[in-house]
């Protein structure tokens, strides 16, 4: 299956740092079609930082991924945080908003993203939470695929939890390739497998980035260092069996120049194209 989706977003995304920013209100380099930031990280922001900020969303495709709605909180929802996002996309006109599948509070906020558990009580707690965040929204919303490191009560695969809940949700999908690979190996499951299983028409656009290895069977998702083969090669597989989609890297820390970081840009660049022209020969045959 070879096809592009979101192609008004851009195929290739960067993460935005604060550090980031003076080099970017500078110049945007070519291999950048958009750009992504955590919308807690700005929402209340004001003086320069708000006018640079500004800046950037008037020349440039943006979309944001959250870190504090705890979708899987037993908590109620947050009605107020999420009425206030609606005001900051509008006023930034952010294509996509994502979050990640998991909690970060309870009676109080554990700074941490935490794993809901695999169970059908959880999907049918969590699912009238992102209805109620889409009809908020009025829009969808791409649910993330995240790392964990353990999980309680399991009573189904993450494949079967994610599906579900993206179909019953009726949502789409961040499709977080490291994500992926670091729960194959932390986890012991096929990762490409579990890829496949994933549905192509929910992707909304995906994530690479990097990851630290504690052990031979542990690792840590970190996005504080370079992506590796096997998640390229990952990567590479995705777009073989859904088709080329937008897809951003993500740094966190350890953040080198942008020219460092446009060298893996190119990566995903020349990926994509393997299958973008692959499309037009078929075409054309």
């Amino acid at each position: 299956m070879t096809q592009t989706k979101n192609t008004a977003l851009g195929m290739v995304g960067l993460g935005l740092r604060r550090e980031m920013l003076d080099e970017l209100l500078e110049h945007v380099p070519k291999q950048v079609n958009f750009l992504e930031v955590a919308p807690e990280n700005w929402l209340k922001l004001g003086g320069r930082f708000k006018k640079q900020f500004k800046t950037l969303t008037d020349a440039n495709n943006f979309v944001c991924h959250g870190l504090s709605l705890s979708i899987g909180s037993p908590e109620p929802l947050d009605v107020e945080f999420v009425k206030s996002l609606k005001v900051f996309f509008k006023e930034h006109n952010i294509k996509i908003f994502s979050e990640h599948l998991s909690y970060c509070s309870g009676t109080g906020h554990m700074y941490d993203l935490m794993p809901i558990p695999f169970t059908q009580d959880a999907i049918a707690h969590v699912v009238p939470r992102i209805k109620q965040v889409q009809d908020i929204l009025e829009q969808q919303i791409a649910i993330e695929n995240v790392s964990y490191y353990g999980a309680p009560g399991q009573q189904l695969s993450e494949l079967e939890f994610t599906n579900t809940i993206l179909e019953q949700a009726d949502c789409k999908l961040l499709l977080d390739v490291n994500n992926i690979y670091v729960n194959s190996i932390n986890h012991g499951y096929n990762a490409q497998a579990f890829l496949t299983g994933l549905p192509s028409e929910r992707i909304a656009y995906g994530h690479v980035a990097g990851h630290y290895n504690e052990a031979d069977d542990l690792i840590v998702d970190t996005h504080g260092a370079d992506v590796v083969d096997p998640v390229w090669e990952l990567l590479d597989k995705a777009y073989e069996v859904h088709g080329v989609f937008p897809t951003l890297l993500e740094r966190d820390f350890n953040i080198p120049t942008m020219n460092v970081l446009v060298k893996e840009l190119d990566i995903i660049h020349k990926l994509q194209a393997k299958y973008l022209n692959l499309t037009v020969s078929k075409q054309r045959a």
